[in-house]
């Protein structure tokens, strides 16, 4: 890993890393912040946050105030970012943000001129943590978060992956993607016109299949622009009501998409995840 950057924050430290991705083919960036006495010796749990499209790792560590609460709490974040990049990756030609760079949709697409470097669900489960786990002071415990698309990615990683992460929460995630236009758009040129492969992808088909056991906050803001046409957190309830799946999934009156709806609510979710990985 090559440090791009370092900035002491709340005892902590913030740091940026590239590195070369053996799973995307091109170099990969993603942002940490080690709360203060993370060390060898004293090594700290992890959330993973995922963010949405157009963002990079910059956006959550910058605007959602969430390294002053995991600085109290003891909890290292680490935020990829959120589709490969570089000169060789292919973008979207119509310049679409919802496909492309900044929109990988954490899939590991099977379609040219995709497949070779939209890789991202095995980036954010396998390289990733191994790379992070291995070059700092952190455990082997993880959560996992995120906003939007990057909501998606992380129930549906969470969902598919129940013994490696001990609880998931998600800010105004898009819940039915192979039902709404986003998420028809990138998992038609990802995954291929065959929409039965689109399920694995999916947390409502997800939730609905069978009963989950991992601990699931949800939040809503009711002035959402984007509510009614491409997130259908309601389709989440109904798919946990046909499978008996405990969720909570919590509506704020007023809210909307922007990084000022998870600010106001992040210190809730890391206490929620702190609370599961023994920190409180």
């Amino acid at each position: 890993m090559k440090m791009i950057s370092e900035n002491k924050a709340f005892g902590g430290r913030h740091i940026r890393y590239r590195h070369r991705s053996e799973v995307t083919h091109c170099d990969m960036t993603f942002a940490v912040f080690l709360p203060p006495f993370a060390n060898k010796d004293n090594p700290v749990p992890v959330l993973y946050w995922l963010s949405g499209l157009t963002c990079t790792d910059e956006n959550f560590m910058q605007k959602a105030g969430a390294m002053k609460w995991a600085a109290d709490l003891g909890l290292a974040l680490i935020a990829p970012d959120t589709s490969p990049r570089g000169e060789d990756v292919p973008d979207d030609e119509s310049g679409d943000y919802a496909l492309g760079l900044g929109a990988g949709f954490y899939v590991n697409a099977t379609e040219e001129p995709w497949k070779q470097h939209y890789q991202m669900y095995s980036y954010v489960t396998e390289e990733l943590p191994a790379l992070v786990e291995s070059a700092l002071p952190v455990t082997n415990e993880r959560a996992i978060s995120g906003h939007s698309m990057g909501g998606h990615g992380a129930l549906v990683i969470a969902l598919r992956q129940l013994n490696r992460y001990v609880s998931v929460s998600a800010f105004s995630p898009i819940a039915n993607p192979i039902d709404c236009p986003w998420g028809k758009k990138a998992f038609s040129a990802y995954l291929g016109k065959d929409k039965s492969g689109w399920e694995d992808y999916d947390t409502s088909v997800l939730i609905s299949q069978r009963q989950h056991t991992i601990p699931m906050l949800i939040e809503q803001g009711t002035a959402d622009q984007f509510l009614t046409q491409q997130l259908k957190p309601e389709r989440l309830l109904n798919a946990a009501q046909r499978s008996d799946t405990a969720i909570t999934l919590n509506m704020h009156e007023g809210y909307d998409h922007s990084y000022f709806f998870i600010a106001t609510f992040i210190r809730n979710h890391l206490e929620f995840h702190a609370s599961h990985l023994g920190l409180i």
